[in-house]
């Protein structure tokens, strides 16, 4: 258990335990301070990444927990870039100050949709008001055209019910003629083929006509139409009803349907009208910032340890002893 914290911030920073526990206590306060500062990044952006996932990602909570894991562990590994590079270059550096901006505005974005939420809800109220009347239009007009298809289509039908009432009304009954044809033999008198007198019989076909009186076949016609007029009528209700209340449909459905980039321009509105609201928002790209800068600027103010000195040893050995095989090998 000794050393534990020495162990974790070796874990962190990547540091070699095996060649630290040798060096002196110079060089255990730097990993303890790159530590430190590496922890407060950390945090903050596992909390970001939490939130993110949970808010607009919509994820469970063991989603959200890996997804501030995974936070976590970019944050560490870009860090480390800084933490273990010897003499850092000047483009490590300026790209290193490059991401630490982007970062910082991001963190900052996702922070602040947090604590002004009440005031981003409000300002959401006119946001999409506005949004809803660039659309309302095209959806009343198309709720009218469907409307007055309705319509159309209940007079037809009307129409065509009043004609089958007509001729019911004025041909209740219909006379059908029923005709039947029946055949017989009929004896006619013949001679026989040695001119004897003989009957020979033919078959005769006889129709025969009956009538019957049957309800006009149109009455068959009406409740099919009055089902159909009917639907049709429930139909048009439906449709008027959804134009009388078509806005606050539309208004609900976007506050259901706002994601990240909706919220971010309302976030826009709201900085661009309060003053009091951009600082503190620049405030906070600031603290993100010098958070960000935090490592950089510790290594930058280090001067070289002797566990540097005990690294760059060890390469130097290495690099002898490859030099001294390559020239056996010769």
């Amino acid at each position: 258990m000794k050393h534990l914290w020495i162990r974790f911030g070796c874990f962190m920073t990547g540091y070699n335990y095996n060649i630290l526990r040798n060096c002196s206590e110079a060089a255990f306060k730097s990993v303890k301070k790159y530590t430190a500062a590496m922890l407060i990044v950390c945090i903050l952006w596992f909390f970001i990444g939490f939130t993110f996932a949970q808010r607009y990602l919509g994820l469970s909570l063991p989603g959200c927990m890996l997804a501030g894991i995974l936070a976590t562990v970019i944050i560490v590994q870009v860090e480390k870039q800084i933490v273990l590079s010897i003499n850092p270059g000047r483009m490590l550096l300026i790209f290193r100050g490059c991401l630490a901006l982007m970062m910082s505005v991001l963190g900052a974005v996702i922070i602040d949709q947090i604590l002004f939420e009440k005031d981003i809800e409000i300002e959401k109220i006119s946001y999409i008001s506005e949004k809803v009347d660039v659309i309302l239009p095209s959806k009343t007009e198309e709720l009218r055209k469907q409307i007055a298809a309705l319509d159309t289509t209940i007079e037809k039908k009307e129409e065509e019910r009043g004609k089958y009432m007509d001729d019911i009304s004025k041909h209740p009954n219909q006379t059908i003629l029923n005709t039947q044809t029946q055949s017989k033999m009929v004896p006619i008198p013949g001679k026989t083929s040695l001119g004897q007198d003989t009957i020979i019989f033919k078959r005769e076909n006889t129709s025969i006509t009956a009538t019957s009186t049957v309800p006009n076949p149109k009455a068959a016609f009406i409740p099919s139409l009055d089902s159909t007029i009917g639907a049709l009528r429930q139909q048009k209700i439906l449709e008027e009803k959804e134009l009388r209340d078509i806005k606050p449909t539309i208004e609900t459905k976007m506050e259901a349907s706002i994601g990240f980039l909706d919220e971010l321009k309302v976030m826009v509105r709201l900085m661009s009208g309060s003053r009091v609201a951009l600082y503190f928002w620049l405030l906070w790209i600031l603290f993100f910032f010098f958070i960000e800068m935090l490592v950089l600027f510790s290594k930058m103010g280090d001067q070289s340890n002797d566990y540097e000195k005990a690294v760059l040893h060890h390469m130097n050995l290495q690099i002898r002893r490859l030099n001294v095989l390559e020239k056996g090998f010769e």
